[in-house]
């Protein structure tokens, strides 16, 4: 038999992921409720009942609901076709992680950073199937970027290097509240420009060890 949803349970569901995802983020699965997530969601506990069963599965798909909608909000591959540059489509990759990173109501990583202080466990799978493609890709365009003579440890420490940078913008964002860069406007507060950055300064430290490599 199809479960088919109606328009208004899709609504609540969405509304429930929505504020789910965003109090997961704030408060980490612990100290996180039920209730509250109910109360801004404007909904009442036997819809979570009937959509997720738990707090464990709400909490899952919580978290798959922030990183997909953050991944379309902030696409990859930033539309760039798969015959463009390496280097093109590496430094999309790269604004899109910090993009990601740095919105304030992005909160998928968020939800990853509270885990690491509070760990769980729950996110293990999850995170392994869609976490993992994207680094796969990464280490795919380090490689490509790199050239064939780089070693796997050149594209560990590469993609160690650029994820460093910008989880740089999520330890800011739990360091100063919900409004990370009220007090530092000339720190880290233009996003695009920060995305720029990492960019010049992961590209520049690749072509230092590709030249190296090639001697």
């Amino acid at each position: 038999m199809t479960n088919f949803k109606t328009p208004k349970a899709e609504i609540t569901r969405n509304r429930l992921l929505t504020a789910a995802s965003r109090i997961f983020a704030e408060k980490g699965f612990q100290e996180a409720t039920i209730a509250e997530i109910c109360e801004q969601a404007k909904a009442n506990i036997a819809s979570v009942n009937y959509h997720f069963r738990d707090k464990e599965t709400l909490y899952l798909e919580s978290w798959r609901f922030a990183f997909n909608r953050e991944l379309d909000l902030y696409p990859p591959d930033g539309g760039l076709m798969d015959d463009a540059p390496a280097e093109q489509r590496l430094a999309e990759r790269i604004k899109s992680l910090v993009c990601r990173m740095g919105d304030e109501n992005s909160y998928s990583f968020a939800i990853i950073h509270k885990e690491m202080a509070q760990p769980t466990r729950l996110l293990a799978d999850i995170l392994e199937k869609e976490i993992n493609p994207q680094r796969l890709q990464m280490f795919i365009l380090l490689k490509e970027c790199l050239g064939q003579a780089a070693s796997e440890q050149h594209i560990q420490y590469c993609h160690a290097s650029i994820m460093g940078q910008c989880f740089q913008l999520l330890r800011l964002k739990h360091m100063q509240g919900a409004r990370p860069f009220r007090s530092h406007p000339s720190d880290l507060s233009d996003i695009k420009a920060f995305a720029e950055h990492v960019v010049q300064f992961s590209l520049a430290g690749i072509q230092a060890i590709r030249s190296q490599t090639l001697n």
